[in-house]
C-alpha cells in the first residue's frame, strides 16, 4: 500500500513539474514576443519621425523670394538694367541688305557654316561670324579694321549703316552675337552650357532653361563667376531674396558661369536612404519573427 501511494506521489509531482516547465516557457514566450512587437513599433516610429523632420526642415530652404509681398501687386522700376556690350572674342553675326543686294552680299560670308553645309546646325558646325580680335576690332570689307568692343550690338548697327551709305543705297544691318553662352553646373536638374539668343537675359531664365535647381540646392549661396577687365569676380546670388532682381548681376553676360552649390543633405540623403532602409528591414524583420512565432 505504501508503495501504492509512493507511485502516486512521483507520478503527480512529476506532472506538475512538467506543467509548470510548460507554464513557465509559456510566459517567457509571450514576453519574448512583446519585446520584439515593441522594438518593431520603435523602429517603424524612429524611421518615420526621421523621415517627417527632414521633409519638414526642408521645404523652409525650399521657396523663391519668401521677402516678396503675395498678398498685393508689386510694382518697381527697372534700375538695373545695361545692353549687353561686345566684347574681344565675341563672335558678331552681320547681316546687310540693300537695293543691291549681290554687291552688299559681300558681307553675309560671315554667316554660312563653318562646314559649308547649312544643313548641319549643331554645334560643331557653327556660324562664322566675325571674331573680334583682342584689340576689340574686326575686320570688314570695304569698311576695314572696325572698333567694336564696349559698343552695344544696336550702336554699331547703326553706325555701319552710316558707312555704308556711301556704298550702298538704303541699306539695313543687322548685327547678333551668335556666341552668347552661360554655363549652368552643380545641383541643377540639367548643367550645361546654354547658347543664347536674347542679349536680355536673367539668371532666373537662364537657371530655368537648366530645368530649374534640385531640392537639395542651396537657394541662398548660388556663385556667379564672371570675367571682366582681365579680372575673375566670383559673386554671390540669393534666390531667396528678391533683392536679387535689383542686382547688377541679374542679368547675365556672354561667358557668365553660375555655380549652384548642393546641401549637405545631397550626401546625407544617400546615408540617410540607407539607415532608414536598414531601420526598416529590422523592423519587418522582426515583424515576421513574431508571426512565425504566433502560428508555429
Amino acid at each position: 500500500m505504501n508503495l501504492i501511494v509512493r507511485a502516486l506521489l512521483q507520478s503527480s509531482s512529476s506532472k506538475f513539474a512538467t506543467h509548470s516547465h510548460h507554464l513557465s516557457h509559456d510566459v517567457s514566450k509571450r514576453n519574448d514576443l512583446t519585446t520584439l512587437i515593441f522594438r518593431a513599433v520603435s523602429y517603424s516610429l524612429i524611421a518615420a519621425f526621421i523621415f517627417i523632420q527632414f521633409s519638414c526642415s526642408s521645404y523652409k530652404k525650399v521657396p523663391y523670394f519668401t521677402d516678396l509681398r503675395r498678398d498685393t501687386l508689386v510694382v518697381e522700376t527697372v534700375k538695373n538694367y545695361s545692353p549687353l556690350t561686345i566684347q574681344p572674342a565675341d563672335i558678331l553675326g552681320i547681316n546687310v541688305t540693300s537695293r543691291n543686294p549681290e554687291s552688299s552680299s559681300i558681307f553675309n560670308y560671315n554667316l554660312n557654316r563653318v562646314n559649308g553645309s547649312s544643313y548641319d546646325q549643331s554645334s560643331s558646325n557653327p556660324i562664322t561670324g566675325y571674331m573680334v580680335d583682342p584689340n576689340g576690332n574686326i575686320h570688314l570689307p570695304l569698311v576695314g579694321t572696325v572698333k567694336v568692343a564696349g559698343l552695344t550690338t544696336t550702336f554699331l548697327s547703326d553706325s555701319l549703316k552710316n558707312v555704308l551709305l556711301t556704298f550702298y543705297k538704303d541699306p539695313v544691318v543687322n548685327i547678333r552675337i551668335i556666341n552668347f553662352k552661360v554655363a549652368v553646373y552643380g545641383d541643377v536638374l540639367h548643367p550645361n552650357i546654354y547658347t543664347l539668343q536674347n542679349e536680355r537675359t536673367t539668371i532666373t531664365q537662364v537657371l530655368s532653361m537648366a530645368g530649374d535647381l534640385n531640392i537639395t540646392a542651396l537657394r541662398n549661396n548660388i556663385v556667379l563667376v564672371r570675367e571682366e577687365n582681365g579680372k575673375r569676380n566670383f559673386i554671390p546670388i540669393d534666390l531667396t531674396s528678391k533683392k536679387l532682381f535689383e542686382s547688377p548681376y541679374f542679368y547675365l553676360k556672354n561667358n557668365d558661369e553660375i555655380y549652384v552649390q548642393p546641401d549637405r543633405t545631397k550626401y546625407a540623403t544617400v546615408d540617410r536612404g540607407y539607415r532608414v532602409t536598414t531601420l526598416a528591414l529590422s523592423g519587418l524583420s522582426i515583424i515576421a519573427i513574431v508571426l512565425s512565432n504566433l502560428y508555429r
